[in-house]
């Protein structure tokens, strides 16, 4: 059951990442009027547009992250308590 837990933990960083990324592309689409610089597709874009993005895209996917492991580490040590009172 732990192995479980663990994997749900990983799944639920990595779909965070995914969010995250989708979320960021998003604003900055509204935001700018123009498509995320990244790729080979928005090698017309500025280098400081492209570092503001990674700048902004970066922090906004960490963070995310975090929260998302901090959180799912407080139910795993949750979860262990429970099976400690059983």
């Amino acid at each position: 059951m732990h192995l479980l837990i663990k994997l749900l933990g990983t799944g639920m960083g990595l779909g965070a990442g995914i969010v995250a990324s989708k979320l960021v592309d998003f604003l900055w689409e509204k935001i700018t009027g123009e498509a995320s610089p990244k790729g080979t597709e928005g090698l017309e874009n500025t280098v400081r547009s492209a570092l503001a993005f990674a700048l902004i895209s970066g922090a906004i996917r960490t963070t995310i992250q975090v929260f998302t492991n901090r959180t799912m580490q407080k139910a795993i040590e949750r979860f262990e308590k429970t099976r400690d009172l059983t």
